[in-house]
């Protein structure tokens, strides 16, 4: 195997970790980002604490969908789901394209970004899940092989 798919399989299971650790930690509160007494479980709202701070062009828009059950389970679904087909290597396209439009939403929700006005590690993180998806990352150290042999994926492309 190539250096290359050594570094896509690094790649890919990296991104799924940050996915699914962003997940964990909302979940139980593990001290890192979130705080046990803040966390989902102890009734909070994952998403309340980003959205209700946000100042930038689209703060309104975001700002209203504070504390919404719907926008919290979504999210929180959407993160440990992407986060663990990445790291599997199985629903890569689903992954990668969730993955990548929730980098964007997230992106536009911290416009313009304290760092960079144009570019944050959202749009690098939304490139890399792009290419990720393009060079079949889930092929290397992966299930993305045997799971697009399967008839599930083989009737429908798109869960590939």
């Amino acid at each position: 195997m190539e250096k290359k798919n050594y570094i896509l399989a690094i790649v890919r299971m990296g991104m799924g970790w940050i996915f699914l650790w962003a997940f964990l930690d909302k979940t139980f509160g593990l001290g890192v980002s979130t705080l046990r007494e803040k966390s989902w479980l102890a009734g909070n709202s994952p998403t309340s604490g980003f959205l209700s701070s946000l100042k930038g062009p689209f703060a309104f828009f975001y700002n209203n969908l504070t504390g919404n059950l719907f926008v919290d389970w979504i999210f929180m679904i959407g993160l440990l789901l992407i986060g663990i087909s990445l790291i599997l290597g199985i629903f890569n396209k689903l992954a990668t394209y969730s993955g990548s439009l929730l980098m964007l939403l997230m992106y536009t929700a911290v416009m313009p970004s304290k760092n960079n006005p144009l570019i944050d590690e959202h749009i690098i993180y939304l490139l890399i899940l792009l290419l990720l998806n393009f060079f079949r990352a889930g092929d290397y150290f992966g299930l993305r092989k045997k799971w697009s042999k399967t008839s599930f994926v083989k009737k429908f492309r798109f869960f590939e």
